[in-house]
């Protein structure tokens, strides 16, 4: 299993400059490597590599970071033809689809640059590293964590990012970690906790009564405390005035910090409720959402600045930390299906909260049978996996995209 430990440098001024001079002639090679892929017709990093290795070493860059800057720009067009592939910016011919790609990749001038061990090493023991910069080696930078950090650090080989935020230099260095082995039967777990996420409710589960919704989990007062936010944004942003400015940047990340705070305390809840009741956890996916559907003027806000695929990988590496599978599903008809009868009709759901079947006459919370539906299939696709494999000791399947926090952190 993967994981990111995020670690904050404390450079000296001089080893500040030297860093910052690093990333800026780092991203200017990105750019003229990114220029050349968009008209070659081999964009991997070997081919890209015989093309424009040797300008890369004319521009100041030693041989390592030069390759890394190539994996870079290769890295880049690979996630963009997987997004155009996959219709995430429209369909071919259509506007939004011409214009992604039709230009080159821009990186920007403090983008963040990958460093391998041969050009980035670690000082553990007196919390420092070793990093090339465009002065040189230079050694002894210093580095603030956590001390689980440092025990993370301790064994960790690979790839760190070099990342400057808000006149911050940060590394976000990769650590695998031991994935947990269940040695139990293929009926195992006794069963499943199917997570709904939604607008009105953050996330509801099968487990909860439907007459008493979890009202830390409901939306009113994480919406209520994101308009607040944004109605004093707007309002600095109308002042203009360079005190404003100044606030608005110390604000910027603010309510980010806080959906991940909120994030990190329902899926640290989610994971302890399956672990206490031995349930295995299904959540949807809601990758794309934001390109499928459409919501009224007001909700659009609300939908498109909430991380769920944040929550979903929060979900997934704590549960995996856990030994609590998770199963992954696709929620489409999962909201208009009775999972009493299977009865699937856009009827079904009366309102955002009613749900009553026109097939058996159930009635209930919607987002409960939302959750019970997203169960049943958590239950199925893992029954259908485990019958393609020996019943012996199986890792669980985790998610590469994770937060740095662990699973056993306090929030709140």
């Amino acid at each position: 299993m993967k994981r990111i430990v995020v670690v904050k440098l404390a450079p000296t001024p001089e080893q500040y400059v030297a860093l910052k001079s690093t990333l800026e002639l780092c991203n200017a090679g990105a750019n003229m490597v990114a220029q050349l892929a968009h008209t070659a017709a081999d964009r991997r990093p070997f081919a890209l590599q015989k093309q424009v290795y040797a300008q890369l070493k004319a521009c100041g860059l030693s041989a390592q970071p030069a390759i890394r800057v190539i994996k870079k720009v290769a890295d880049a067009y690979a996630t963009r033809t997987a997004n155009l592939r996959n219709g995430n910016y429209g369909t071919p011919g259509s506007t939004r689809y011409a214009k992604v790609a039709g230009k080159a990749i821009v990186f920007r001038q403090d983008a963040g640059q990958p460093f391998d061990d041969r050009c980035l090493s670690w000082q553990i023991d007196r919390s420092t590293v070793s990093i090339w910069t465009t002065a040189g080696r230079m050694r002894n930078v210093g580095f603030v964590c956590a001390p689980w950090q440092l025990t993370m650090l301790a064994d960790r080989t690979g790839e760190s990012d070099l990342i400057f935020r808000d006149g911050s230099f940060y590394l976000h260095a990769t650590v695998d970690t031991d994935a947990p082995q269940r040695l139990v039967p293929a009926d195992d777990p006794t069963g499943w906790l199917g997570v709904d996420l939604g607008i009105v409710n953050l996330a509801v589960t099968t487990a909860d009564d439907p007459a008493e919704l979890d009202v830390r989990w409901s939306g009113g007062a994480v919406t209520a405390r994101r308009k607040k936010n944004g109605t004093i944004r707007s309002a600095l942003q109308k002042v203009g005035t360079k005190s404003a400015k100044r606030k608005l940047k110390k604000r910027r990340r603010k309510e980010t910090r806080y959906a991940t705070d909120i994030n990190h305390q329902l899926s640290k809840t989610i994971v302890a409720q399956a672990q206490r009741t031995g349930q295995g956890i299904a959540v949807e996916d809601l990758s794309g959402i934001r390109d499928r559907v459409r919501l009224a003027r007001r909700q659009r806000q609300q939908l498109h600045s909430w991380a769920y695929a944040q929550l979903r990988d929060q979900i997934t590496y704590k549960a995996h930390a856990a030994g609590v599978p998770v199963q992954v599903i696709n929620p489409r008809n999962t909201s208009k299906t009775c999972h009493r009868c299977g009865h699937c009709d856009t009827a079904n759901r009366h309102s955002q909260a009613l749900f009553r079947c026109r097939g058996c006459g159930w009635t209930g919370h919607a987002d409960h049978n939302a959750a019970a539906n997203i169960a049943a299939l958590g239950h199925d696709n893992y029954r259908a996996a485990q019958s393609t494999v020996p019943k012996a000791a199986t890792p669980l399947t985790a998610s590469e995209n994770v937060s740095s926090k662990p699973a056993s952190f306090r929030t709140g």
